[in-house]
């Protein structure tokens, strides 16, 4: 049985030891190939930008308004100014009060209901023919009609009528 044992260990030793078999494969491969690539740039159309009205000057009594409407197709732009009324009451009465028209640049100011309404219950009624103070109260209490009653307010002019049919054309064409 020693022996036997012997020479397994024997065996098993040799095969440890043995040397690795390598084997070497060397493979060169070229891979062509041919093909194409091609871009497409999709964009959209260009864009309906709405003009910038500038009166030049701050010191104008001029809003300017403008807007803008893109579809698919069709691109529309518009713009328009108008001239605030009230501003060139402002301007105008600042000039006369400034011209020593102290009473005509009170005169001109109640024009506006707000300004005669405020006049009245501060107890300095606006000027009502060149009178002021009491006589102005019973002349403006006299008469029929007051100076702010010659336009009406509540209708629309003729700039705000065709501001208003432009934004609604506009809005008509934005849902085609």
């Amino acid at each position: 049985m020693k022996i036997l044992s012997l020479l397994i260990g024997i065996t098993l030793s040799f095969s440890v030891f043995s040397e690795v078999i390598e084997t070497l494969n060397t493979n060169n491969s070229t891979i062509t190939t041919n093909g194409s690539q091609t871009t497409t740039i999709k964009q959209p159309p260009p864009s309906a930008v709405s003009p910038q009205i500038s009166s030049g000057s701050g010191d104008l009594c001029t809003i300017s308004y403008s807007g803008a409407v893109q579809t698919q197709i069709l691109g529309i732009s518009a713009g328009t100014t108008m001239t605030e009324e009230n501003c060139i009451r402002l301007k105008n009465a600042k000039f006369l009060f400034d011209s020593g028209m102290k009473v005509a640049s009170v005169s001109l100011m109640c024009q506006d209901k707000r300004v005669f309404d405020a006049m009245m219950m501060a107890g300095t009624p606006c000027p009502y023919n060149g009178m002021i103070g009491d006589e102005a109260k019973i002349g403006w209490s006299n008469h029929e009609e007051k100076p702010y009653e010659t336009a009406n307010e509540d209708e629309l002019t003729t700039e705000e009528v065709a501001g208003f049919g432009g934004l609604g054309m506009l809005g008509w064409l934005l849902f085609l």
